[in-house]
C-alpha cells in the first residue's frame, strides 16, 4: 500500500523506538499536537512523554541537552521545526556534536540525529522556508542527508538513528504529502548513507539535484526527451556531506555534459563544490561549460506568491538550462 513522505518518517521512528528504548525524540509541539506537520503524531500515545518530549522554544537546548544524552550513550532525534530556528543550535552543532570525535581521537562519539524541515514552494515566507544545507555539509564531523523519495525517508532516517556519528536529516516540506510509494518490506529496510542514486538513466547530458528538486529534475528530463529526443542522467545526490564523487564523475565521463540544480542560493551552494569536483577530476570529459540552476543570491524566499514563484528554480528554468546545454 502506498505510504506518503511523512508517514514514512512517522513510521521509521517508530520502528527504531521499539528496536531500541535508547532512542528518544525531542522537540516543539512533537508530543500532544505530533509536531507542526504531525510527524510524531501518535508517538507519544505509545511511547509516552518521556521518549516523546515536548521542548521549550529553544533550538539551542534542545540540540545541546541531546548532545549530552547521545554522549551518555543514548540515541536522541531532535526536532527542528523549520530549518530557518536552527541558529540558536548552530554552536551546539558546529562546535560540539561535530567536533566530538575528533577531539577525542576517536575515544567518544555522538550518536545524534537532528531532524531539519527545510525548503519552499508551500507560501511560508522568509523564516519558514530557507534551504540552508550548505551551512552545515560545509562541516567536516556530520553527515548530512536530504532524502527525495517515500523509501529514503525511511531508510535514510533508519539509517542515520544507527549512526555513531551526528546526522543532519533535511526533509523538504513540500514532499510531506504530494508523493507518495509502496515500502519495502520488513522493518530492518534501512538505506544507503554515502552514496548518491542515479534516477534515471541518459547518454546525453547529466542532471545532479537534490530534496523536492528531484521532481524538478525528472519532469524536466522527461520533458526535453519529449522536444528534443536526448536523454538526461538524473542523479539524487541523497548525501550532501560526504558527497558521492565517484557517481558524479562516472555519469559526466558517460554524458560529457553536466547541469546542477539546487534550491539553494547560487553562490556557494552544493553545485559550486560539485562544478569545483568535475573540472578538477573530469575535466577532459566536458564538451560543453557546466551550468547551475539555482536560487537568486537574495537574503531570503520572499512571501508573495508571484515572487516566490521568480525566486523558485522550476521546470522551465532548468529546461532552458538544458536545452542551452545540449545545442552548445
Amino acid at each position: 500500500m502506498p505510504v506518503s513522505y511523512i508517514e514514512a518518517i512517522r513510521t521509521g521512528l517508530a520502528e527504531e523506538m521499539r528496536r531500541d528504548e535508547r532512542v528518544y525524540l525531542i522537540g516543539e509541539d512533537i508530543g500532544i499536537d505530533g509536531g507542526a506537520f504531525k510527524a510524531t503524531q501518535g508517538l507519544i500515545e505509545e511511547f509516552g512523554p518521556q521518549r516523546v518530549i515536548d521542548s521549550p522554544l529553544a533550538e539551542g537546548i534542545i540540540v545541546s541537552s541531546s548532545i549530552g544524552a547521545a554522549m551518555i550513550g543514548m540515541r536522541p532525534v531532535a526536532e527542528i521545526q523549520f530549518v530557518d530556528f536552527i541558529t540558536p543550535a548552530m554552536d551546539a552543532i558546529t562546535q560540539q556534536a561535530a567536533k566530538l570525535r575528533y577531539r577525542s581521537a576517536g575515544t567518544q562519539t555522538c550518536p545524534l540525529t537532528v531532524r531539519v524541515c527545510y525548503g519552499g514552494g508551500t507560501g511560508g515566507g522568509l523564516y519558514h522556508s530557507q534551504t540552508n544545507t550548505t551551512w552545515f555539509a560545509h562541516e567536516p564531523g556530520l553527515i548530512v542527508v536530504a532524502p527525495a523519495t517515500v523509501a529514503d525517508a525511511k531508510g535514510m532516517l533508519k539509517a542515520s538513528i544507527r549512526q555513531d556519528d551526528p546526522v543532519l536529516y533535511f526533509e523538504h516540506k513540500r514532499l510531506y504529502r504530494t508523493i507518495k510509494e509502496d515500502l519495502p518490506d520488513g522493518d530492518d529496510f534501512i538505506a544507503d548513507l554515502f552514496h548518491a542514486a542515479v534516477r534515471r538513466e541518459g547518454k546525453d547530458a547529466t542532471l545532479v539535484t537534490y530534496g523536492y528538486m528531484l521532481q524538478v529534475a525528472l519532469q524536466s528530463a522527461e520533458k526535453v526527451e519529449q522536444e528534443t529526443g536526448a536523454t538526461i542522467e538524473v542523479i539524487d545526490l541523497r548525501v550532501l556531506n560526504p558527497l558521492d564523487r565517484d557517481t558524479i564523475l562516472d555519469s559526466v565521463a558517460k554524458t560529457s555534459r553536466l547541469c546542477i540544480l539546487q534550491e539553494d542560493h547560487r553562490t556557494l551552494g552544493i553545485g559550486s563544490e560539485i562544478s569545483a569536483i568535475v573540472a578538477e577530476d573530469a575535466f577532459d570529459c566536458l564538451d560543453a561549460p557546466i551550468l547551475r540552476v539555482a536560487a537568486p543570491d537574495v537574503p531570503a524566499i520572499p512571501a508573495a506568491e508571484p515572487m516566490e514563484q521568480f525566486y523558485m528554480p522550476n521546470v522551465e528554468k532548468t529546461c532552458a538550462a538544458l536545452h542551452k546545454l545540449l545545442q552548445y
